[in-house]
């Protein structure tokens, strides 16, 4: 069992700093979450993080991951057109390319944010997928399309959180993680159609800086292409 956590920055984070990390291979921080979880083993964050909001103090076993990293680990599945251009995503399609798991755990990134309750643990912050982002319109069917990749290779994908979550995986309590899980359930059929409406658009930016050619996507064709990876994994 190879078993990793992507933790984010929702109000819960911190709560995973009481809980027995040994379950885990592998701890992904994202962003500012490495203040709530010292003990992480990867921190990931964009170029644009301003370097004052990293960790200065980087142990021996702890490991950095910039875009030099998951820029060429997203290419492999199709880029961040398709895959959704927020960290949460990012990080987990890097941890599938790089880490290979067999279980994936997400805690702090339900991506929900009430407009009169805290959205991140350290306070309110700005919500990176509420931004006006082409690629970022359907969160649910971004999570989907990361769930088939998973699936095909046979990593388990499973929320921790208990509140409101955009990501569709099962839910699960931190200290039952290894219980089976039904198989995910997908139309191998609407998900070969998914691919290929990418294939066919085209959208494919190899450098990562896809909103430097923002002018040549089309919204309509990104909004169908998010539709068939939800009918893929239900067809009503």
């Amino acid at each position: 069992m190879n078993r990793v956590l992507i933790l984010g920055s929702g109000p819960d984070a911190p709560q995973a700093a009481n809980w027995d990390l040994s379950r885990f291979d592998a701890v992904v921080a994202i962003n500012n979450a490495w203040r709530a979880l010292p003990n992480w083993t990867h921190h990931i964050h964009p170029d644009d993080f301003p370097p004052e909001r990293r960790p200065q103090d980087v142990q021996s076993d702890q490991h950095v991951i910039t875009s030099a990293d998951y820029v060429p680990a997203q290419n492999v599945y199709g880029g961040f057109v398709y895959a959704g251009g927020t960290m949460a995503f990012t990080a987990a399609y890097w941890a599938l390319h790089a880490l290979r798991p067999s279980q994936m755990c997400f805690y702090g990134c339900d991506m929900v944010y009430p407009k009169a309750e805290q959205t991140h643990f350290y306070g309110t912050g700005t919500a990176d997928p509420l931004r006006d982002d082409p690629t970022l319109k359907s969160l649910p069917a971004k999570a989907r399309r990361l769930q088939y990749f998973a699936a095909h290779q046979a990593c388990e994908m499973f929320n921790l959180s208990g509140s409101e979550s955009v990501l569709p995986y099962p839910r699960a309590d931190v200290r039952a993680i290894s219980a089976p899980v039904d198989p995910v359930m997908f139309d191998i059929e609407r998900v070969k159609v998914a691919r290929k409406m990418e294939e066919d658009a085209g959208y494919y930016v190899p450098s990562g800086m896809y909103w430097t050619e923002l002018a040549r996507f089309s919204q309509d064709v990104l909004d169908k292409i998010d539709a068939a990876w939800l009918r893929a994994f239900d067809p009503a």
